[in-house]
């Protein structure tokens, strides 16, 4: 299931490679961030779960099987992990006394995003994260299915439920937000 251009590079870095998983790094990086980033919101927490993802990489690596899973399935499974441990800790946080918005990482993220976008972005957030994360992977990281039902552990008809309760939500949501 691996694409023919990792193949090489991904047999080095199992063989433990620094400067293969240095390429595979600057290959896939960017796409975990965008990921990581429309789920947590934050700049900062992305940018550090982004960085644990490819250290969970590198010492679990044995444990990758490329004939079995995409490198980039693989590396979306252990961002989302981390992006669920991220919404539990804030929980805790959350249960045990105020926190300061973490949406203060740049003050040009505030333009970055229009106003519909903000909208949308919140309804977003207020998803389980289960569906949070299936609606991101298929319709904003565009992964098929398959994939994005490996990712989530799921099967195939599983995901499309979660994707129609998902939606579902989400209009209702933003009916009430664009009223």
């Amino acid at each position: 299931m691996v694409e023919e251009n990792d193949r090489r590079v991904i047999e080095q870095l199992l063989a433990g490679s620094e400067p293969a998983f240095r390429q595979i790094f600057d290959q896939h990086s960017q796409r975990i961030f965008k990921y990581v980033r429309r789920m947590t919101r934050s700049v900062t927490e992305a940018e550090d779960i982004v960085q644990e993802t490819f250290i969970r990489f590198w010492v679990s690596r044995d444990r990758f099987d490329p004939g079995r899973v995409k490198l980039t399935t693989w590396l979306h499974r252990i961002a989302r992990n981390l992006c669920v441990d991220y919404f539990r800790q804030r929980q805790r946080q959350e249960k045990q006394g105020p926190v300061q918005s973490d949406n203060q990482d740049s003050p040009d993220a505030d333009y970055e995003l229009s106003a519909r976008a903000a909208v949308v972005h919140k309804a977003l957030m207020a998803l389980s994260e289960r569906q949070r994360s299936a609606i991101v992977l298929c319709h904003y990281q565009n992964f098929s299915q398959t994939d994005a039902a490996h990712i989530l552990d799921l099967s195939v008809d599983a995901l499309e439920s979660l994707l129609r309760r998902g939606r579902s939500k989400l209009k209702q949501i933003l009916a009430k937000e664009l009223e």
